[in-house]
């Protein structure tokens, strides 16, 4: 398959820039396979949806402030995103691979300053464009890492230097049930739970069990080859419990719907699953690549962003639902001034 066929037009002002004052108060639009309908809905109608029984699966990884930037010895700026951890250093020092922007590039041991709290030594690169860095700081990592980076925004969602933008992101690019820190990316579908869909979930007689996938490279890697199955994912570190796999396996003994709240979730169980499948618990780092043609074993529903043009995302989605019924549910999108990307509207796909 050609990366062309998954390529679309996208107005520039349905890229959202801002999340909406309320989570759930996106829009939500609702793809049926078996009867190839679309429907318009809200997300605060999800509970609607579902079924007794149904076990919604989430990720639970949190944003780090992963974006840093600073200036090399000679004064020429640069800019650092943290992507993941390798090693812990003796004394308050760790390796990190990153991603790595400056005018030259950068010599073996050159010394990057980012603030006080945390300063930068280079020390070779990791391949795929990675850089290894270690980076020195002061107090904990989380503390320095805190008050010295920045939210790492996809590049669609255009920032000035703004403390209240700031503010803002750290808060709503991060879910409400985020708690292991280790993402550089949001699971955006995950942006629209609040505390009152968990409840009425949960009221509708579904539960809601999580997994976590550090949302790195892989994800928001472009995809550059032109035949689809010449692309290689980055990897990212998984980890599922023992309690969750079983919760699911249990679910689907009984014949219950298992619903992915994104593409994460997804890949996390698609790569822990049996032909059958059932789902065994542990962690590692995943590059499972996705796209249509793929037999998915673990997942019946998934509730998903609308996604960029030519991404594994894209193809993901375009794998579980159909690539036409996608393309024909974009189209319909666009049409319907639905908000697009990280901070716009979601699907669910039954």
């Amino acid at each position: 398959m050609q990366l062309k066929d998954f390529d679309y037009s996208l107005p520039r002002e349905l890229i959202a820039q801002e999340p909406l004052t309320e989570r759930d108060s996106s829009r939500l639009m609702v793809l049926d396979r078996r009867t190839q309908t679309i429907a318009n809905s809200h997300f605060y109608a999800l509970p609607r949806y579902l079924q007794p029984g149904d076990l919604l699966v989430a990720n639970d990884t949190r944003v780090i402030p992963a974006r840093l930037y600073g200036k090399k010895k000679t004064g020429g700026r640069v800019e650092l995103l943290l992507l993941r951890f390798v090693a812990q250093h003796a004394g308050s020092a760790q390796v990190w691979e990153c991603l790595l922007k400056s005018r030259r590039k950068p010599l073996a041991h050159a010394r990057l300053y980012f603030s006080a709290r945390i300063q930068g030594e280079v020390l070779e690169p990791s391949g795929d464009g990675t850089w290894l860095i270690r980076l020195e700081y002061q107090g904990s990592f989380e503390e320095a890492l805190s008050a010295s980076g920045i939210t790492p925004l996809p590049p669609y969602i255009e920032r000035s230097e703004n403390p209240a933008h700031e503010a803002l992101d750290r808060e709503r690019y991060q879910t409400v049930y985020a708690s292991r820190s280790g993402a550089v990316a949001a699971p955006t579908a995950g942006l629209h739970v609040t505390e009152n869909i968990l409840q009425e979930i949960r009221q509708a007689g579904a539960d809601i069990v999580f997994v976590t996938l550090h949302v790195g490279l892989g994800t928001f890697q472009p995809i550059r080859e032109e035949r689809i199955e010449d692309h290689r994912m980055h990897e990212e570190f998984y980890q599922l419990p023992r309690a969750a796999a079983d919760r699911i396996n249990q679910a689907r003994a009984g014949g219950r719907r298992i619903i992915c709240i994104g593409t994460t979730a997804t890949r996390t169980l698609e790569t822990l699953a049996a032909d059958d499948g059932t789902i065994r618990a542990g962690e590692g780092v995943t590059d499972l690549y996705i796209y249509p043609g793929y037999t998915f074993r673990s997942v019946d529903a998934l509730i998903t962003n609308f996604h960029l043009p030519k991404s594994s995302l894209l193809l993901l989605v375009s794998a579980f639902a159909g690539t036409a019924f996608i393309r024909r549910a974009y189209a319909a999108a666009i049409g319907e001034r639905y908000r697009f990307y990280s901070y716009g509207d979601a699907m669910l796909i039954i």
